[in-house]
């Protein structure tokens, strides 16, 4: 990959302590780094100390956290772990944490916001939420947190909106997320490098069996009590890795003298793995640790593991290793003793494992980012374009409008034209739902009022929304696709732009029926007072700065009053092209705006108006209009 991007990894889990996810996060931002990426990982952390410090470095100078990151992953906290508060139920982040992301993502310089696991409340939900950059959203192993999301779903729902890729570790996250939230999940399965030996070649020596404590508590329970009911002659030995420490659970001292505990800050799971002869994984389904099970393959352990969706994926339903019902303590203890008394089997499952290096993971993460950056539009326009429209006057264009011709508006073309001329506008676009005529009027007698007008149609896709296309010459259905309206409307040479689009109260695209069509995108209305909510209009202004796509606004005005409530101040133009280029310098002014008055004038004018009395109305105006001499 050519280009050298500027990333923030996000993660939910405190960065100290053991965790799938974080492996994921560091290892690839390692290899993201060496290749000349500059990667922040963002986390939360244990000490308070940190957090302070990593506060104290987005407060203080922001930008600086990209150039920090030259040669390796600069590591950032944010806030306390939920683990470092335990008896405390937080169910919300503290608001200097969300203040201190909107800082970071609102001042950093960044091409891509990878986020982790991005369920609500977490810093990687609130990092999506504040970003204003490519987002892409990787899910893991998130059963527990995917069922306690229902609960939320709709909210989680619009949070996955902004999301501009996703990737699963594994088929079976990739299929639970595709029924509960539909999207496409390619696969980015982490890394499990294979590993030097370190198993004794002695064969008296006792068969070291592993157990890695990042699973729930109740697995390590389980395994303990399993061990009175093992049956072999065979010597053996558990060690578990376990940063709480021994466990409560009672051992008679027979087996008790053959468990031994490691603290994992100073032996690493890689090095137990490496002298592990049989690894056992007995989560019951709440917290499962798939890639443990890949590593422990790799590294030639034989495997025995709980019966979950995702365990039998990466164990090839049984073929990579011993499975057994979670919670099923006999056939646990069945399953280890048969490993331990039959050599042939446990040396066949020890090398039936599929090393993966980081590195296959970090190219294809590479080719993930390479393709989701090419829909950017580039930077810069037409130079020479540029120099001869800078001598041209500043006119103010309202982009987005409607007359008489539309069938919930009441403002005949007159009146239009004549109100755009009185609020000093230079030239408008007429954009009638699913209708061109309107606009064919306008331009009729554009010259008598000094207004230039560009034709356009509002048009009503089958089920993906409106697309206006601007600088039209003949109408567009309504009824197609949303890429066959775009592709008619490049046809007739005009330019695509997308009206309020993130507002939830008409009918718009979707986020993932944009992005296919991104690259086909002109133009984006990032500002129309009609919507609602702001945030309808901010979210735009930051898919728009996202893609590079030029920035528009109009007012999308069913009544004289709104006109020019929403315009854009740019350099005359003369077509498309012109139009386009002179946008990239434009600046947007609003008026404020009174929605439920102007929504509340728009019903008096059609719907509580008498059509009759509306025909009369239209006369008398045309009689008052000028007229060509």
């Amino acid at each position: 990959m050519g280009q050298k991007l500027s990333i923030a990894q996000v993660t939910p889990f405190a960065w100290e302590l053991p965790s799938e996810v974080n492996e994921f996060v560091g290892k690839l931002s390692d290899e993201l780094a060496d290749r000349g990426h500059r990667v922040a990982i963002i986390s939360p952390s244990t000490s308070a100390a940190k957090v302070r410090e990593g506060r104290k470095l987005i407060r203080s100078n922001p930008a600086a956290l990209i150039e920090a990151a030259d040669r390796a992953p600069q590591l950032i906290a944010v806030s306390q772990s939920l683990e470092a508060a335990p008896g405390r139920r937080r169910v919300a982040l503290p608001s200097d944490t969300t203040r201190t992301l909107g800082a970071l993502f609102e001042q950093t310089p960044l091409d891509i916001c990878h986020v982790h696991e991005p369920f609500a409340p977490s810093i990687t939900s609130a990092a999506l939420r504040s970003s204003r950059t490519l987002n892409v959203g990787s899910f893991h192993a998130p059963a527990e947190r995917l069922v306690a999301t229902q609960v939320t779903r709709r909210l989680v729902q619009t949070l996955f909106g902004r999301l501009d890729a996703r990737t699963a570790s594994y088929q079976t996250t990739a299929a639970m997320m595709e029924r509960h939230f539909p999207a496409a999940y390619p696969l980015l399965t982490p890394g499990a490098p294979a590993l030097e030996s370190q198993r004794s070649k002695n064969p008296a020596a006792p068969l070291r069996i592993v157990f890695i404590d990042e699973e729930e508590r109740s697995a390590l329970r389980l395994l303990l009590r399993s061990l009175r009911l093992i049956e072999s002659d065979r010597p053996w030995e558990l060690v578990i890795s376990s940063a709480a420490g021994r466990s409560a659970t009672p051992l008679r001292a027979a087996i008790a003298a053959c468990v031994s505990y490691v603290d994992p800050r100073e032996t690493t799971t890689d090095e137990l793995l490496a002298s592990a002869d049989i690894l056992v994984a007995a989560s019951s389904g709440a917290q499962p640790q798939p890639g443990l099970l890949a590593r422990g393959g790799a590294a030639g352990a034989a495997v025995v593991a709980s019966r979950l969706a995702v365990y039998e994926e990466v164990l090839g339903d049984g073929e990579r290793g011993l499975l057994f019902p979670p919670r099923e303590l006999m056939t646990l203890a069945a399953q280890i003793s048969r490993l331990l008394n039959d050599d042939a089997l446990r040396t066949r499952l020890g090398a039936a494992g599929e090393p993966r290096s980081w590195t296959q993971a970090a190219d294809q993460l590479e080719e993930i980012y390479e393709q989701l950056t090419a829909r950017r539009k580039p930077l810069g326009g037409n130079a020479s374009l540029a120099a001869r429209l800078s001598g041209r006057p500043l006119i103010d264009v309202d982009l987005h409008m409607h007359t008489d011709h539309s069938h919930d508006c009441a403002t005949p073309v007159e009146s239009l034209l004549e109100t755009a001329r009185d609020r000093g506008l230079g030239a408008i676009a007429v954009t009638e739902h699913n209708e061109i005529s309107g606009a064919v009027a306008a331009a009729a007698i554009a010259d008598q009022y000094g207004v230039k007008v560009i034709l356009g149609e509002e048009v009503k896709t089958a089920s993906q929304g409106e697309v206006i296309g601007l600088f039209i010459t003949e109408k567009i259905e309504r009824g197609m696709t949303l890429a066959e309206t775009v592709a008619e409307i490049k046809r007739q040479g005009g330019l695509v732009y997308v009206p309020h689009p993130f507002d939830r109260m008409h009918a718009v695209p979707d986020y993932e029926h944009l992005l296919p069509i991104v690259d086909q995108i002109d133009l984006i209305e990032i500002y129309n007072p009609r919507v609602a909510l702001d945030t309808f209009n901010e979210e735009a202004a930051r898919f728009a700065a996202k893609y590079r796509i030029p920035a528009a606004a109009g007012s999308d005005s069913h009544v004289t009053q709104g006109l020019g409530t929403a315009r854009v101040r740019m350099r005359d133009f003369d077509g498309p092209e012109e139009f386009l280029e002179s946008l990239r310098e434009a600046e947007i002014h609003s008026t404020p705006t009174n929605y439920v008055y102007v929504q509340a004038l728009k019903f008096i004018q059609t719907k509580a108006t008498p059509e009759s009395a509306r025909r009369a109305s239209r006369k008398r105006k045309a009689r008052k209009s000028p007229r060509k001499l």
